[in-house]
């Protein structure tokens, strides 16, 4: 069971250092309310799993020589957890500032008594015994004890009650991923109430009643808490995450896509080696891709030739193209030609062509698509493929390393 509580206790923390990936993202959580909240709550769900496994409460207990003294620091832990929990609904809810910081500080407050209260009751208890699983059904009717561990659940329930409430407020007010994180931990948080909280209020109650329903405590709930945390911690993760994976997959597919391009022109260009290493995040190459790329069309703009550039229009609009499509395949033709005449050393045109490349004229989104959109073409197009086919490739000193 240890390893189990141990996985979700790893899983739950780095959905929270995913928050604080980047230094200056971490700066700017800092000063965010909900964030700092949401981070909080993570933290102390992964504490609490750390405290509630067998391998850590045995460690503690020899440590202070006190029978069972990890389930006052476990249930404790729990308590300061449900309390992350009520204050990250508050900053949910919003507010004035000076409300949200009230029903904060009257939170702490209460889970703040809850705590001591716990401690107060272990305290008094006798409970000298060591259980490292079945704590709660095994003390269900010692005095002191039996109150600590209503009173842990009940202050845990109320939090994660709460949670479920205004998740299913708040789901039908956003959209997209956000709502799909929402329903995550939505649903995590309905697997603590049913198969943590109500396994373990009816193993409890069984043990008041005289029955033994002790493997709903022991066995059913530790691993039903653990796959809630595994699917809050998805929930937390996966507005933040999703779209910054995806956007570097599109960076990762557009790179490749200017790989031929960059690879015809990359000796044209006068754009310093590119920093860092294969490691780099693929947005951070592509950026240094495109603006090389740029660099290598403004010193081949004394080789375009209106000539060349007019026949593949020509020919592309008769073959079907829209007009679009047959500018982009003429542009790439004419860049073509011009490389060819560049890498051979030929002298540039008596009279260039003024023709700017719209990828060169376009905003930087739009621009960065046309720029894939002509790589394409000159690598896939045909009409490209013969303006290119004596194109002189350059020497190795005249190029340059690429990411």
């Amino acid at each position: 069971m240890s390893l189990v509580v141990y996985v979700a206790a790893v899983v739950l923390g780095l959905s929270g250092a995913v928050l604080f990936r980047r230094p200056r993202a971490g700066v700017r959580a800092v000063r965010n309310p909900l964030t700092v909240s949401t981070c909080a709550a993570i933290a102390l769900g992964t504490l609490v799993f750390v405290c509630s496994a067998p391998l850590t409460l045995a460690a503690v207990n020899d440590l202070t020589g006190v029978p069972n003294f990890g389930a006052p620091l476990t249930y404790g832990m729990l308590s300061a957890y449900s309390c992350s929990l009520f204050i990250l609904l508050i900053n949910w809810r919003g507010g004035s500032r000076e409300r949200i910081r009230r029903m904060v500080l009257c939170g702490i407050g209460a889970y703040g008594a809850l705590i001591v209260a716990i401690v107060v009751l272990f305290t008094l208890a006798d409970a000298r015994t060591e259980r490292l699983t079945d704590l709660d059904t095994y003390y269900a009717n010692t005095p002191y004890m039996r109150e600590m561990i209503v009173l842990y659940l009940a202050g845990h329930s109320v939090a994660t009650i709460g949670l479920c409430a205004v998740g299913v407020k708040w789901g039908r007010e956003v959209t997209g991923l956000l709502r799909t994180g929402l329903r995550l931990i939505l649903i995590g948080s309905l697997l603590d109430v049913v198969g943590f909280q109500l396994t373990k209020y009816t193993a409890v109650v069984a043990r008041w009643s005289g029955h033994d329903l002790d493997f709903l405590s022991t066995s059913v709930a530790p691993q039903m808490a653990s796959l809630g945390a595994l699917i809050c911690s998805v929930g937390f993760v996966l507005p933040r995450l999703l779209p910054s994976v995806a956007a570097h997959w599109h960076s990762l597919r557009d790179l490749r896509t200017l790989g031929p391009l960059w690879s015809a022109l990359r000796f044209a260009s006068t754009a310093p080696p590119a920093p860092g290493s294969w490691w780099r995040l693929p947005r951070e190459r592509l950026q240094w891709r495109e603006v090389a790329i740029h660099d290598a069309l403004l010193a081949l703009a004394p080789y375009f030739d209106d000539r060349v550039r007019e026949r593949a229009l020509d020919s592309a609009l008769r073959a079907g193209r829209s007009p679009d499509r047959a500018r982009v395949v003429a542009e790439a033709a004419m860049l073509a030609s011009a490389a060819r005449h560049a890498a051979a050393r030929a002298r540039p045109l008596d009279a260039p062509s003024g023709y700017r490349l719209h990828a060169t004229k376009v905003s930087t989104t739009n621009g960065l698509a046309e720029l894939v959109e002509l790589a394409q073409e000159f690598t896939e197009s045909f009409r490209v493929g013969a303006a290119r086919e004596d194109t002189v490739t350059a020497t190795p000193d005249q190029t340059q390393g690429a990411p």
